[in-house]
């Protein structure tokens, strides 16, 4: 703001037209006024520059602090933005971590889903199937018993086998298999019944007839017995038993006796009759005694294989044959051959020929019973 000259000079030509003013004639009243009013106007002025000068620097101070708040808080918010964007950034990998997650855990509900449908399919087939498989069961299992039952004459397994059966049919509790069960039972009855037959004992009895065989004595085998040993060995007992002296006399009656037993007995020896309905019998080498020996286990073995597989006609065929090789080739009057003759024969008193029941009955319970569904 300019501010009215207060100099002499200056103020001369304001004071040069205030006599002009005042020596006017017609304006005499209006000069002094003029004059009352500018008198105050400088120091107003004065005071509206003072007034103006005051408000520049208060608002050039409110400006710099508004521009210094701004800036600070143009800092500010750029931190808080950069600060947003990277929770921004973290917000969105997590996001994606998270759709991926969800992903995954909403395939395997499905996949979890479809697990779920397939069991419960399966087990709503199990139950409706499961009367069905356990009638396919049981008939295999009767199936497999009968066979057993008529190829091996296996008695003991065709009586577990429909123990087996009736069992699983008893966990089931169903009124319908009651004629499958009643015929099972009757079956059952049927096999214990039957006149036991104990094949394993019978064909151990032949296990220890082979055993055997090479030790049994043959007529080839003939050897000369030796009583004079015996007897020589009891003379001699008795000698040393009887210590007493003899006078010369009997010294010599009893060498003369010992001498001559022992010289009979010598000769006995030498030639010994015996009878045999077959002479070839005696005259095997070793290497024919060795076949005769083997043809006999052979026998033997094979009357075991008919014995198991309850073949009457060929097990009594092998047991016959048998015992002819043992009369005509084995000495007979030794306790060893005595032994295998009767062990023979008491297997062969056993009776192969017995008829073994079919489980018919059984069989067409559950076919019939299958068939009706």
């Amino acid at each position: 703001m300019n501010e009215l000259p207060n100099h002499p000079e200056q103020a001369a030509p304001a004071n040069a037209a205030g006599p002009a003013l005042q020596k006017s004639p017609s304006h005499p009243s209006h000069g002094g006024g003029l004059q009352a009013l500018l008198r105050p106007l400088p120091l107003a002025v004065a005071a509206l520059a003072v007034l103006l000068a005051v408000q520049t620097v208060t608002s050039h101070s409110r400006i710099n602090t508004l521009r210094r708040d701004m800036a600070l808080s143009l800092q500010k918010g750029n931190a808080v933005n950069a600060e947003t964007a990277a929770l921004a950034r973290d917000v969105a990998d997590t996001a994606k971590e998270l759709q991926i997650k969800v992903g995954v855990l909403e395939s395997r509900q499905t996949e979890a889903q479809t697990q779920q449908l397939a069991l419960e399919q399966l087990y709503q087939d199990l139950s409706k199937n499961r009367d069905e498989w356990a009638l396919t069961e049981v008939e295999q299992v009767l199936n497999t018993a009968s066979q057993q039952l008529q190829l091996a004459g296996n008695v003991q397994g065709a009586l577990i086998a429909l123990q087996n059966a009736d069992r699983s049919l008893g966990r089931s509790d169903k009124p319908q298999f009651l004629n499958i069960r009643r015929a099972i039972g009757a079956d059952i009855e049927r096999l214990r019944a039957m006149p036991a037959l104990d094949l394993a004992g019978v064909a151990l009895r032949l296990d220890a007839v082979i055993a055997q065989v090479d030790a049994l004595p043959m007529l080839s085998d003939e050897k000369p017995l030796l009583p004079a040993a015996s007897s020589r060995g009891t003379r001699q007992a008795q000698d040393t038993a009887t210590p007493q002296p003899l006078s010369l006399g009997a010294r010599m009656t009893q060498t003369w006796r010992n001498w001559s037993q022992e010289m009979w007995d010598d000769v006995r020896q030498l030639v010994r009759v015996r009878s045999v309905d077959t002479p070839e019998a005696l005259m095997l080498s070793p290497s024919e005694s060795f076949f005769v020996r083997e043809n006999l286990k052979l026998r033997l073995l094979n009357a075991r294989l008919a014995l198991l597989s309850r073949n009457e006609a060929s097990f009594r065929d092998d047991l016959r044959s048998a015992q002819e090789i043992l009369l005509k080739y084995f000495d007979t009057r030794a306790h060893a051959t005595q032994a295998a003759q009767s062990a023979l024969r008491q297997v062969q008193a056993n009776n192969l020929n017995i008829e073994m029941p079919t489980l018919a009955e059984s069989l067409n319970a559950v076919r019939n019973y299958k068939a009706k569904q």
